[in-house]
């Protein structure tokens, strides 16, 4: 895969083939995450919710793979439960298959996350907005960028600090206009942050201005 086909990808399939040996661990986690939470309104047992919650946690250190594990049984159950309400009578068959889907794919994103992850990207059925989540997370592998320490002012670090958290990432904008008053001439950082997206925790504009790998 060339740069070019990169930006313009719209087959996640490709990406993640592309990205094999190249991204693991956290990133990788936190896409898989990413797709669950575009399919958020079809969670409909917090025990599958739960396990994406879990999932995210793991993937920045804050919980042991025995925690992550358990909220994992637990969605499975919740899957198996849901499937054993679906039956060739239903007078919703597409809803209980998109539920049943969901729950499928909170089941699948911890720990494992490689092992599921084309599935799980396939999950949301959005192929275009799953590839603009892949180039949130993982940027422009061929370009890497850089932050100047000069821009990472205390109000640019409160900033993605509160969107990391809270998942707002409504607020990029304003980050972006952060960004820019520090000093930052970056098009790459400040036009992203301005896309529409979507964008998701994991976003490498955020984990640039905090550290994270």
């Amino acid at each position: 895969m060339t740069e070019q086909e990169w930006l313009g990808c719209s087959e996640p399939r490709l990406m993640l083939n592309f990205l094999w040996r190249k991204a693991f661990g956290r990133r990788i986690h936190l896409f898989g995450c990413a797709c669950c939470r575009m399919v958020w309104h079809l969670l409909v047992d917090e025990r599958s919710r739960n396990a994406v919650d879990q999932a995210e946690r793991y993937a920045d250190g804050l919980i042991d793979l025995a925690t992550v594990e358990l909220s994992s049984t637990a969605a499975h159950n919740a899957c198996v439960e849901l499937k054993s309400r679906c039956n060739p009578g239903s007078t919703t068959p597409e809803q209980d298959e998109a539920r049943l889907n969901a729950a499928e794919m909170a089941e699948e994103v911890a720990p494992s996350s490689w092992y599921y992850i084309h599935e799980i990207a396939d999950g949301p059925r959005n192929p275009l907005a799953v590839s603009t989540l892949l180039r949130c997370i993982f940027g422009n592998p061929f370009r890497p960028a850089t932050l100047d320490p000069a821009w990472r002012t205390s109000t640019v670090v409160a900033l993605a600090e509160g969107i990391y958290d809270d998942r707002a990432f409504d607020r990029l904008p304003i980050l972006a206009d952060a960004l820019q008053d520090a000093g930052c001439d970056s098009a790459d950082i400040l036009n992203h942050c301005r896309d529409a997206g979507p964008h998701a925790r994991g976003c490498w504009v955020v984990d640039l201005v905090l550290g994270k790998q």
